[in-house]
């Protein structure tokens, strides 16, 4: 393979997990893979819950570098996560397939969505340690 991996995040709205998922990797495993998110349908916007939780975290604010997508505004993908919302995407091919089931913080606190923050980080970097093995 040239070049790093495309790494795929996808979770039905991509309007928060997924979006986490591709800002952190962004920051902790850019050297290692590139990171992307979409959804099988799409809201207006990032969570802003998410958006609040990444920019404590990370310092870095979702809304200037990302947006909604859907699954057709992918390039491919070598690696697809789907983030625990039960999604299927058929349609994307892919080396490697995995589910992480993280749980949906929606309406619940900014305490919540920092967990699911720190969950989805150390699968970041659980993948970054696995991508060798993986592509």
């Amino acid at each position: 393979m040239n070049g790093k991996p495309n790494v795929a995040f996808i979770c039905t709205h991509n309007s928060y997990r997924s979006q986490m998922a591709e800002a952190i990797g962004k920051v902790l495993a850019s050297e290692a893979f590139e990171a992307f998110s979409a959804g099988t349908e799409i809201k207006s916007g990032i969570n802003p819950e998410a958006v609040k939780a990444i920019q404590k975290l990370y310092g870095v604010d979702m809304t200037r570098t990302q947006r909604p997508k859907l699954l057709g505004d992918l390039p491919p993908a070598d690696i697809v996560v789907t983030m625990g919302c039960g999604v299927q995407c058929p349609m994307l091919t892919c080396k490697h397939r995995e589910d992480w089931g993280v749980k949906d913080p929606t309406g619940k606190s900014e305490d919540e969505f920092i967990r699911t923050a720190k969950i989805i980080e150390k699968k970041i970097i659980d993948l970054k340690n696995r991508i060798p093995k993986l592509t």
